[in-house]
C-alpha cells in the first residue's frame, strides 16, 4: 500500500511538470514570432521610409608626379587687344604718290605690341631695317630673349602695361594687370612690379585698358608712378573715353596718342590700307604713331611694303614722337 501511494505521488508530480512545460513552449514560440514580425517590420520601415545614406566619397591620393604635371601649364599668349568698338574700317585709300625729299618726310613711330610670347617672329621683326619700338608684356616667358636682341640692334623698349578692359573678366589682360578693384596701394605696388619686370624701358603704353583708362582717379595714380620713374606714356586709345591726356597734363608727363591700329583685321588688303592711312595722317600732322602686333600676316605685309614705307616716312623710336604735355 505504501508503494502504490509513492507511485501515485510520482505520477502526479510528472503530470504537473508536463503541464507547466507546455505553456513555456507556447510562450517561447509566440515570443519568437513576435520578434520575427518586429524585425521584418523594422526592415520594411527602413527600406521605404528612412532615406538611404549615400556613402562618403573616397578621396583618391594623386601621385606627386601627376600633381606637378598639372602645375606645369604652358603659358598661352594673351589676347592681343580689344579694339575700340567705334573704330570702323577705313575707306580704301590709294597709295600716296607724293615724291618727298628725305628731310621733309614725316616722323612715324611704329610700335609692335605684345612682345614676349613669339620669339621667332619677334626675331624676324628685329632683322628688318627699321627702327620699330618693341613693347613688352610683363612676366612674359621670352621677354629677355627679345630685349637682349633688341638692345644689340639699338631698338627702343617699352612696357606694354596690362590694364582692365570693359570686357573683364571674360577677357583678361594677363599677368600683372592693373584692375579698377585695386586700392591705391595695390595699384601702385603692381605697376612698380610690372616696370621692374621689364628692364631698359623708356616708356609705357597700355595693353587693353578701356575700363581703367576711363577712371581719372586711377589714371592719376598710374601717372604719378610713371612721372617718378621718368617714363613717357603713349595712350593706345582702346576705349571711347580715356583720361590719358588730362593725367599727362596734370603731371607734366611726356605723352602721345596712337593714331592707327595697323592689323586689327587680319586681311592683307586691310593691313596695306591701314599703312596708307598712316602715311596720310603723318603727312597731315608731320608725325604719327601706329601700333601693330606679332601676327605672321602682319609681318609678311610690312616686310613687303617696308621699302615703300621708308620712301614716305622716317620710322623713328617712340621717344622721338612724345612730347611734354605741360
Amino acid at each position: 500500500m505504501v508503494k502504490s501511494k509513492k507511485k501515485s505521488k510520482k505520477k502526479k508530480a510528472g503530470s504537473k511538470k508536463a503541464g507547466n512545460l507546455k505553456p513555456n513552449i507556447i510562450k517561447s514560440v509566440a515570443g519568437f514570432f513576435i520578434l520575427l514580425v518586429l524585425v521584418i517590420g523594422a526592415g520594411f520601415l527602413a527600406k521605404y521610409f528612412i532615406p538611404e545614406k549615400k556613402p562618403l566619397p573616397v578621396k583618391i591620393q594623386v601621385p606627386l608626379k601627376i600633381k606637378e604635371q598639372k602645375k606645369k601649364v604652358t603659358l598661352k599668349p594673351p589676347v592681343f587687344e580689344v579694339y575700340p568698338k567705334e573704330e570702323k574700317h577705313y575707306v580704301k585709300i590709294q597709295p600716296i604718290k607724293i615724291k618727298s625729299l628725305k628731310h621733309n618726310l614725316p616722323d612715324v613711330a611704329i610700335i609692335i605690341d605684345d612682345i614676349g610670347y613669339h620669339p621667332d617672329l619677334e626675331k624676324k621683326y628685329l632683322e628688318l631695317d627699321a627702327a620699330f619700338t618693341f613693347s613688352v608684356l610683363p612676366f612674359s616667358p621670352y621677354k629677355n630673349i627679345t630685349i637682349e636682341a633688341a638692345r644689340k640692334k639699338g631698338r627702343e623698349i617699352m612696357l606694354h602695361l596690362p590694364m582692365e578692359p570693359n570686357e573683364y573678366p571674360e577677357i583678361s589682360p594677363g599677368p600683372g594687370a592693373l584692375l579698377t578693384s585695386m586700392s591705391p596701394d595695390q595699384l601702385i605696388s603692381q605697376i612698380n612690379e610690372d616696370i621692374d619686370d621689364v628692364p631698359f624701358i623708356k616708356g609705357v603704353n597700355n595693353h587693353m585698358g578701356s575700363k581703367m583708362s576711363a577712371s581719372d582717379v586711377q589714371m592719376n595714380q598710374i601717372f604719378s608712378v610713371l612721372k617718378a620713374r621718368g617714363l613717357y606714356f603713349i595712350d593706345s586709345k582702346t576705349g571711347p573715353k580715356t583720361y590719358g591726356r588730362e593725367s599727362a597734363r596734370l603731371f607734366k608727363l611726356t605723352f602721345a596718342e596712337r593714331d592707327v591700329f595697323i592689323d586689327h583685321k587680319q586681311d592683307r588688303e586691310f593691313i596695306k590700307n591701314q599703312i596708307y592711312e598712316l602715311i596720310k595722317i603723318a603727312n597731315r600732322h608731320g608725325k604719327a604713331i601706329a601700333i601693330m602686333h606679332p601676327y605672321p600676316l602682319t609681318y609678311q605685309v610690312v616686310s613687303e611694303m617696308l621699302p615703300y614705307m621708308k620712301k614716305k616716312m622716317n620710322i623713328v623710336p617712340a621717344s622721338a614722337i612724345v612730347k611734354d604735355s605741360s
